[in-house]
């Protein structure tokens, strides 16, 4: 197999996230974004120690796994993978590629771990309560776009105005937000030339409450798409005034009109002068409302602001959630929460117990884990979500919550109390090699191990195994229903010599 060469072939399977397994009388191809069973035309990029990587051209042929219903964007788009499959065949694909990486890390253990499958989504469709828009143009200097970018694309955005895994009120306020700026001719921010001034829209929404934040991202060039902030005259102050004015009265009058579902909590301008592609803010500024939103999960209140990390389906949270107290011990399966709303505790936590939360986030595992724990200490390296964590076990009447800011590497060997039990909760590239040791060093009866990227799972699984530890079961949990993505928890407990 030579690189340029465009072949065709069947794919036999996919592995995480998205790399499509096809065989050729050449060899076996990895291509991304293909599904199984379909026959596909592709030209060889890559080949390297016997490996070869294609980018894919062509479906030639769909696979008769294609049986769903997916939106108008499907194909173009770069979010979803698996939405013109039935989602049954899309649990099966993915519970199929977590056990493969499983099998494969755990090879070594000598004895037998119990593998519980894959738990779906209580909802499927309009799940997402966070969307991160950027502005933008589908073709060279077409009319300004509003969405998300091309597949395989950085340059070239498509307005996701059908979006099926947002609900009704994201797509009302990504059109009126387009329609808005568009019809006044404003610029977006061109990444070649760094010059414009719409760049992103960000839009949350609690499941639960319905409450709606809403942020318009630009840069602090003005209306006129050059120079800075304080280059700008009076006028254009002034018109820049007036369209943000104009802006915040659109999206109101979508609620006035009774057009949405929920209802505006706030309305932010950011500013954003970064020449990265993420949405960040230089200067904040209300022009309704306030800058966060509640939200609801397993009887917990959670106020979120603008960048506060909080797992972007709701829903499926929550079985999250009660999975992981399930295998923090809990052989009855009592639920978080009972019918009233009221957290139960977690079966193997006691009043004795200490618990470490590490990659805390806003603190949402730490609130569920403290009603029955003496004490839980939860660590997190963005001090947002530190701060948030701290004020959600305030308002939710919990005293026995500490959050500590800072790297997990670096935190651990300054905290006073050491830990009966640790649930770790890492960003998708895993945990820090040398932060491995120190965790195990620990050698507590049980780990929970809560993963977004199974293959940075099945690396840290291969350390604890190592440092006397054994998986004693996995579950998966569709998260991410259509995309790539999905999350899996691992129960690891202690190896003890029969004479302890």
């Amino acid at each position: 197999m030579k690189k340029g060469q465009v072949l065709e072939a069947e794919v036999d399977r996919v592995d995480f996230p998205n790399k499509g397994i096809a065989r050729t009388e050449e060899g076996t191809v990895v291509v991304k974004n293909s599904l199984p069973g379909q026959l596909i035309q592709f030209s060889v990029n890559k080949v390297r120690k016997g490996k070869a990587e294609g980018r894919l051209l062509e479906v030639l042929k769909k696979s008769p796994l294609e049986k769903g219903r997916p939106c108008s964007h499907f194909g173009v788009c770069g979010g979803c993978n698996y939405l013109s499959l039935l989602y049954e065949d899309q649990l099966r694909i993915k519970e199929e590629q977590v056990k493969r990486l499983l099998d494969g890390a755990l090879s070594a253990q000598a004895e037998d771990w119990r593998w519980e499958g894959i738990k779906a989504s209580p909802v499927v469709y309009e799940y997402r309560n966070k969307m991160e828009f950027s502005f933008g143009d589908e073709v060279k200097d077409g009319p300004l776009a509003l969405g998300m970018h091309k597949r395989g694309s950085f340059y070239d955005v498509v307005t996701v105005d059908d979006c099926r895994i947002v609900d009704g009120d994201y797509r009302l306020i990504l059109t009126a937000a387009r329609d808005y700026f568009a019809a006044r001719g404003v610029q977006f921010f061109h990444k070649l030339t760094h010059r414009g001034y719409l760049r992103h829209l960000l839009v949350r929404k609690a499941s639960r409450t319905g409450e709606i934040l809403t942020a318009l991202v630009t840069t602090s060039q003005g209306l006129c798409g050059e120079g800075t902030a304080a280059e700008q005259t009076a006028e254009e102050w002034t018109a820049e005034r007036e369209l943000l004015d104009g802006f915040r009265e659109t999206l109101l009058s979508l609620e006035r009109e009774g057009k949405l579902s929920g209802r505006f909590a706030g309305i932010l301008h950011i500013v954003n002068d970064s020449l990265a592609d993420v949405v960040k803010s230089d200067r904040t500024e209300v022009l309704y409302g306030r800058e966060y939103f509640y939200e609801e999960l397993l009887g917990l209140r959670f106020k979120i602001s603008t960048f506060s990390f909080f797992q972007t389906n709701s829903h499926g949270a929550e079985v999250l959630y009660e999975t992981v107290r399930e295998y923090v011990g809990n052989p009855q399966g009592t639920k978080a929460a009972d019918s009233a709303g009221k957290v139960q505790p977690a079966g193997d936590v006691r009043p004795d117990k200490v618990v470490y939360d590490l990659y805390s986030g806003t603190g949402t595992i730490a609130q569920l884990m403290a009603p029955a724990a003496k004490k839980v200490i939860g660590v997190e390296i963005v001090e947002e979500a530190v701060e948030a964590a701290r004020r959600n076990a305030t308002e939710n009447g919990l005293d026995n919550c500490e959050f500590i800011a800072g790297d997990v590497l670096k935190v651990l060997d300054g905290i006073a109390d050491k830990p009966d039990l640790i649930i770790l909760d890492p960003p998708r590239d895993g945990i820090h090699p040398k932060a491995l040791p120190k965790i195990i060093g620990y050698g507590v009866e049980r780990i929970v191990y809560i993963s977004c990227k199974p293959t940075s799972l099945a690396r840290d699984l291969e350390a604890f195994l190592a440092g006397g530890y054994r998986v004693e079961k996995a579950v998966a949990v569709d998260q991410f229903p259509w995309t790539g993505n999905v999350e899996c928890i691992v129960c690891i407990q202690k190896i003890r010599d029969k004479k302890d």
